[in-house]
């Protein structure tokens, strides 16, 4: 009896989860694109509250990355089927049967850009490099990592289409997350290392390719 009570229980909270998701992530996503500066120190300002406390009023970073790329395979699915990398069998593409896989890969991928970005942020401001230091950058990076990731991710589902109309959309679509993307990051990194605008976008620039670098080589490893 005890042991139905406690499942009971937690299914209460899953479901109330869940169903507060669909509330929280349009929330978040709005208030990601109008003010991902603001959004970004939310993020931090956050993790200095008690664990029960924190992102009560917004889904939390890493969450809100892991949703975002949900979504963006939902969506692939409905426009495009499944992924060729389930059927492919060759090199690491072999570990990924599924979509559950798929999706922890992809999570995984777009999780480097959040990690790539805050340990520049640390190098520069000399900071030593460890999970407490690095988990503020971090969870702030998740923010904006998140739009980043659903718009490139449907753009590339729209790439996979055979209409000319489609394919413009699908490349103007991530011409615009990757200008929004670097803006973010430049004016992220002149404010926290406070350095100037073209510095700041230097510093952006370098991290992004350096992130795209590490995602398009660890990807070719899974073709």
């Amino acid at each position: 009896m005890h042991f139905m009570i406690q499942l009971l229980n937690s299914l209460d909270e899953l479901i109330f989860r869940v169903m507060s998701w669909l509330l929280f992530y349009p929330l978040t996503l709005w208030r990601t694109l109008r003010s991902p500066a603001a959004m970004m120190t939310y993020a931090e300002r956050e993790l200095t509250y008690t664990e029960d406390k924190r992102y009560d009023d917004a889904v939390s970073p890493p969450l809100f990355l892991f949703l975002s790329v949900l979504v963006s395979h939902a969506i692939e699915l409905a426009l495009v089927g499944d992924s060729p990398m389930i059927a492919n069998r060759h090199g690491l593409s072999a570990v990924v049967d599924d979509d559950s896989s798929l999706l922890m890969l992809r999570v995984i991928f777009f999780g480097l850009f959040p990690l790539v970005m805050a340990v520049i942020l640390l190098r520069r401001r000399g900071i030593k490099l460890m999970q407490q230091s690095l988990k503020g950058p971090f969870y702030a990076q998740c923010y904006v990592a998140a739009p980043y990731a659903l718009a490139v991710s449907l753009s590339a589902s729209l790439l996979q289409t055979h209409r000319t109309w489609i394919l413009l959309a699908g490349l103007a679509l991530l011409a615009i997350a990757l200008v929004w993307y670097v803006a973010v990051q430049a004016l992220w990194f002149a404010r926290e290392l406070k350095i100037t605008a073209l510095r700041g976008l230097t510093t952006a620039l370098l991290g992004t390719a350096a992130a795209l670098a590490i995602f398009i080589v660890a990807g070719a490893l899974f073709r």
